[in-house]
């Protein structure tokens, strides 16, 4: 056995107020190869530490896998701009995550930006709780880290497959200086080029809802696909039919 169901109950749902969720999580038991990683990121599967979860809700199919085919992504004119304003100024560094007091205000001060989830309490954003959720990993991970100067103002955790990558999670300093810099874009276009240049065929963006604004942006990188009823499809558009894509 190379992994345990550690919680498979209703909730509400984190994306759509009213609606009922269920989200089955497996701890993983042994670290995966970057071949089993590629496996679960097509089967839409997300990462939290050393536990990987897929949607599996019972009466709603809103959340979609999305991942962005590397060699035929285009950027947008607002994507160019921001790339061109953001690789003159930001420097990245690459390595293994960890966690240090600067990741950890600066953590903290988005988390609180963006308006705590419910049930979420500043209090609750400390050091094990970071190890746990963005430092412990059954996958092989990166940390990329955006300095300004000297600075550190951002801080991506990328999970890695062979063929792949699986885009975990972004956070950076809400400042206004920063953030009209739109580096959240700017976190998206590096982890595109990453993949792209290591000689990997997908980025993975996670889950995409077309209500919630906190997800619908991952449609803004085109061209995409996502996971609908469980087969990758290619959007004609971005509200109408879609066309099967092989895996």
């Amino acid at each position: 056995m190379s992994e345990k169901l550690v919680y498979d109950g209703l909730q509400s749902c984190p994306y759509l107020p009213g609606r009922v969720a269920r989200m089955p999580l497996y701890r993983q038991l042994r670290p995966l190869t970057l071949v089993e990683s590629d496996g679960r990121f097509a089967n839409s599967e997300r990462r939290v530490g050393g536990c990987l979860y897929r949607t599996a809700c019972p009466t709603c199919q809103a959340c979609q896998g999305i991942r962005v085919p590397v060699d035929t992504f285009e950027m947008t004119r607002s994507q160019r701009r921001v790339w061109k304003r953001c690789e003159s100024r930001f420097r990245i560094e690459y390595g293994r995550p960890s966690c240090t007091e600067e990741k950890l205000d600066l953590f903290r001060r988005h988390k609180i930006s963006r308006e705590l989830t419910a049930g979420e309490d500043p209090d609750d954003i400390h050091e094990r709780s970071y190890n746990f959720w963005l430092v412990y990993s059954c996958m092989l991970s990166m940390e990329m880290r955006y300095y300004l100067d000297d600075r550190l103002v951002g801080v991506g955790i990328v999970d890695l497959g062979q063929s792949s990558l699986s885009s975990v999670y972004f956070f950076f300093d809400p400042s206004p200086e920063i953030a009209r810099l739109s580096p959240g874009v700017y976190s998206v276009l590096k982890e595109i080029e990453l993949a792209k240049k290591t000689g990997r065929g997908h980025l993975y963006l996670g889950l995409y809802v077309e209500d919630c604004r906190h997800l619908s942006y991952k449609s803004d990188y085109s061209p995409h696909e996502r996971m609908v009823k469980g087969v990758w499809q290619v959007p004609l558009d971005s509200h109408t039919d879609l066309k099967v894509q092989q895996p």
